[in-house]
């Protein structure tokens, strides 16, 4: 399990430093950091002067290992449009995009899970084709459609729902949350909804195939011979080989939940990072989009990091391979 560990922690490393060499170079392809940084005023020599006190003048990789090891500590410079240090705004921002990914993973898992393994035990139901029908419509749509739907329903016509923001929010040291405030968790509804609408979906549709591929396994079938109850066999042995695989995916999933906020958070006018790095692009803020870059792939490696373990711990078939791998 050690060796396990230390390997995906290398491994860890090695995307890390990819992403932040990508990152690194939006600041030299991308833009001359200088004239984001000072008016037309300036003159050559001041613009000269600048670039050799911030080192821009100093080798390629010189400048890639400031870059890492300023990142590694959460570094990341000083914002060419908000004039504040980036690490600032995404600690302001951090929060309203993990509140908002939190919700909406675990209303996917909640509702997706249970939906999946109904659908798989009751194939021709009339329920069923109904949840798979929405699961159709969920897959289909794109997410910033049925944003717009939810605002035009629940917000224009409606009026239940408020149709941007987030509401009241209450300041917790250096984190802000919306949990603790009316305003903040009616704002949370329609963006939760729709972030979480697309993985619900694909959940459900995974649970509902390995379901019924698990049911067909020889041991289901001795489980049944052996007179044991059919709640049992569905959700003592079926149900448990059932969730090995979703383990993967459903932790891929909550990575690209906080990844792909851009759409939902832009549709509500959510205050995250995802509205951060549009409103960042649009002004060619390099900083802010290397920063939520790096700050991205950490989330994709820790998650996956912890979904191989725990798959690890979960399919005892891994560790007999390991054992034998290691007794060659």
């Amino acid at each position: 399990m050690f060796t396990f560990i230390i390997k995906r922690l290398l491994q860890s490393v090695v995307v890390m430093l990819t992403v932040a060499l990508i990152a690194f170079s939006l600041f030299r392809y991308v833009g001359d950091p200088i004239n984001n940084m000072v008016g037309q005023d300036t003159t050559l020599e001041e613009r000269a002067e600048l670039r050799e006190r911030l080192g821009l003048n100093d080798p390629f990789f010189l400048q890639f290992y400031r870059f890492a090891a300023d990142a590694s500590v959460g570094e990341f410079g000083f914002s060419y449009q908000h004039r504040r240090p980036v690490k600032e705004l995404i600690a302001e921002r951090l929060p309203a995009t993990l509140e908002l990914a939190l919700v909406s993973a675990i209303l996917a898992l909640v509702i997706g899970i249970p939906m999946g393994v109904y659908t798989a035990l009751r194939r021709n139901g009339f329920l069923s084709r109904t949840f798979m029908t929405i699961s159709l419509i969920g897959v289909s749509l794109p997410t910033f459609l049925i944003g717009i739907l939810l605002i035009l329903l629940f917000g224009v016509i409606l009026r239940w729902l408020p149709t941007f923001g987030r509401g009241d929010i209450i300041e917790i040291g250096w984190w802000s949350t919306g949990f603790l405030t009316a305003s903040g968790l009616k704002s949370l509804i329609m963006p939760s909804i729709t972030l979480a609408l697309f993985q619900m979906t694909l959940i459900m549709r995974l649970v509902r195939a390995e379901m019924l591929e698990v049911l067909r396994a020889d041991f289901v079938k001795f489980a049944r011979a052996r007179g044991l109850p059919t709640r049992s066999v569905h959700f003592r042995h079926a149900l448990k080989n059932t969730l090995v695989p979703v383990i993967t995916i459903t932790g891929l999933q909550l990575g690209s939940i906080i990844a792909f906020a851009i759409i939902t958070e832009s549709v509500f006018q959510w205050p995250g990072m995802g509205l951060l790095f549009i409103q960042a692009i649009g002004e060619v803020d390099i900083p802010v989009m290397a920063a939520y870059l790096v700050l991205i792939a950490f989330f994709f490696v820790v998650i996956n990091m912890v979904v191989d373990i725990l798959y690890f711990v979960v399919d005892p078939r891994l560790r007999i391979d390991k054992a034998l791998a290691n007794g060659q």
